[in-house]
């Protein structure tokens, strides 16, 4: 093979560098405005400094998402969009390329969570929204997971208590809208002691989650709509009463079964 035939091969090498067009400095580095074609193929609009993405920007993707925002030194970094392949949508804050700060998130399923995140996590206080059921979950989380004092509110009803590694624990109550509480708490497998502990222990192939166990239902609080307060149970012969025995039942059964809901 000539000369000029392997020199023709090593142009043929030569890794593509991308293209700019766009403002620079003195020293010939990418500065100010400009547009970037990667040698990805993905593409970059926006400011740039010392060769570097930073400030406001738009990065698309070969594969067609897209983040829309601040960039600090190539990073995602300040207040900024993201556009998922699957369809999900981040909007928040950034800190060096990780959501962290306050931000909202809508997935693929249209569930969404408004709330705090710590290094790409869901951290701190936040409110999770499930679209299909309508219910919130408004609480803490650590890592990701649901964990600390929250409210879990349904339809017709809401649980108040604590959470831990995504699981009810320990005393709360339910709250129904006719205007009555369950109190009672969640105690986990380990701690359900009884006849159970003389027989063998069986492995289960899914973990066990908390059992309700319930204490009292309070009395029902009538609304007097023509009095400025509400007369006290021991002073209203019918506002004292429990709910019919039917309607008890009913409410038992609905904590037990949307109780596992979170």
């Amino acid at each position: 093979m000539s000369e000029q035939s392997d020199e023709e091969g090593e142009e043929e090498a030569e890794p593509y560098l991308g293209e700019y067009d766009g403002d620079r400095n003195n020293e010939g580095e990418r500065h100010g405005h400009g547009k970037a074609v990667l040698p990805n193929g993905d593409k970059y609009e926006g400011e740039y400094e010392h060769n570097l993405r930073n400030g406001q920007g738009t990065y698309r993707f070969k594969s067609g998402v897209c983040y829309i925002g601040e960039y600090l030194q190539n990073k995602k970094h300040g207040q900024g969009t993201f556009y998922y392949p699957d369809g999900s949508k981040y909007e928040g804050s950034w800190v060096d390329d990780q959501k962290h700060g306050y931000g909202e998130y809508t997935y693929p399923n249209g569930d969404t969570y408004a709330g705090e995140w710590f290094k790409d996590n869901r951290h701190g206080q936040g409110t999770y929204t499930y679209k299909d059921t309508g219910s919130m979950y408004v609480g803490g989380w650590v890592n990701g997971i649901q964990e600390g004092e929250a409210e879990l509110i349904h339809l017709n009803h809401r649980y108040r208590g604590k959470f831990l590694k995504g699981n009810p624990v320990g005393g709360g109550k339910y709250i129904f809208d006719i205007g009555c509480e369950q109190h009672g708490e969640y105690i986990l497998p380990e701690e359900v002691k009884g006849e159970e502990e003389d027989e063998e222990e069986e492995e289960s192939p899914l973990p066990a989650e908390p059992t309700w166990k319930a204490k009292e239902i309070t009395k029902l609080i009538l609304w007097a709509p023509n009095e400025e307060k509400a007369p006290a149970p021991s002073e209203a012969p019918n506002a004292g009463l429990h709910p019919t025995k039917d309607a008890e039942d009913e409410q038992i059964r609905e904590g037990e079964n949307e109780g596992g809901m979170y």
